[in-house]
């Protein structure tokens, strides 16, 4: 797929700015009952983007939601809408949600996590399933079939 890179994006004020440099390692969506009340939506969208192909191009994003040493959650400290997540000790990817980008259209889910926490009514299209997480041995499965079936 030709992904149309680099991709800009932006918080709903507009002051922090993003930028896409690099394709998905592989798009998800997340039920999870933490996500469904950060995003306040029935589950997040998110694509984990090389951590080499993302940056923050104008503002200053401010920590919030969890504040644990598990994950990073990245806010507008204006606007305060969630803008991605940085996982501790996986400093290699960055979980962008997509509909900061232009043409999230395009980054419809491959994976669905949690799904023992979704609504009953949350339907994402994804062709992957997880009753939680998906175990770190099939991810590396799950970014190949990712990239065929994009």
């Amino acid at each position: 797929m030709d992904w149309k890179l680099p991709r800009q994006g932006a918080c709903r004020c507009g002051r922090v700015k993003i930028e896409v440099r690099a394709a998905p390692l592989v798009t998800m969506a997340c039920h999870c009952t933490g996500c469904q009340k950060m995003s306040s939506s029935a589950y997040s969208l998110s694509a984990a983007i090389p951590a080499e192909g993302f940056a923050v191009t104008e503002g200053e994003p401010v920590v919030g939601g969890l504040h644990g040493a598990e994950a990073h959650h990245y806010f507008c400290p204006h606007c305060m809408t969630w803008m991605f997540t940085r996982a501790e000790g996986m400093d290699w990817f960055v979980n962008v949600r997509p509909t900061m980008l232009e043409g999230a259209g395009d980054f419809a889910p491959y994976i669905e996590t949690w799904v023992g926490e979704k609504l009953p009514f949350a339907e994402t299209g994804a062709v992957k399933s997880y009753d939680a997480l998906p175990p770190m041995e099939d991810y590396e499965g799950l970014m190949k079939e990712f990239r065929e079936w994009r």
